[in-house]
């Protein structure tokens, strides 16, 4: 059985999916939306909705300080775990990972600087219109 490389954008949806159920499962809080985009050797990753309800509370309280400190702290003790997600699906090596969270918007942004690029198929404008059409390319070929 032969394995197609994915696409772009089946790429980026896998990691979106992996990184918000990450979230759900270590911090019991689920963003509701991740949204990643690969460009040449980055990932960009938005996370909305990220901060936690403790935090959110604490914050609430007017403790901001010590909310924006557990933000920090929450997003240290995860980076390896992400790097690793994002390592096992792009399948290079992540260099940094660079990050920052507003309490203000409940968003968190990473860019994620990779080795290489990551290897994904690119579709061809004839596949898609073939798919449009209800064709296939063996169809397609054979005339």
């Amino acid at each position: 059985m032969t394995t197609t490389t994915p696409t772009r954008g089946q790429i980026e949806r896998t990691l979106s999916q992996r990184i918000q159920g990450f979230y759900r499962e270590q911090l019991g809080h689920q963003p509701s939306k991740v949204t990643c985009q690969l460009n040449d050797r980055n990932l960009v990753i938005v996370i909305e909705d990220s901060i936690t309800p403790p935090e959110q509370l604490l914050a609430q309280q007017g403790h901001q300080e010590l909310a924006e400190q557990v933000r920090s702290d929450l997003d240290e003790a995860i980076r390896p775990q992400l790097k690793d997600i994002v390592q096992e699906i792009l399948n290079v090596d992540v260099v940094e990972v660079l990050s920052d969270a507003k309490l203000e918007t409940g968003r968190t942004g990473m860019i994620v600087i990779l080795s290489d690029l990551p290897n994904f198929r690119v579709p061809s404008a004839n596949a898609k219109l073939r798919r449009r059409d209800g064709n296939n390319r063996h169809e397609e070929e054979s005339n």
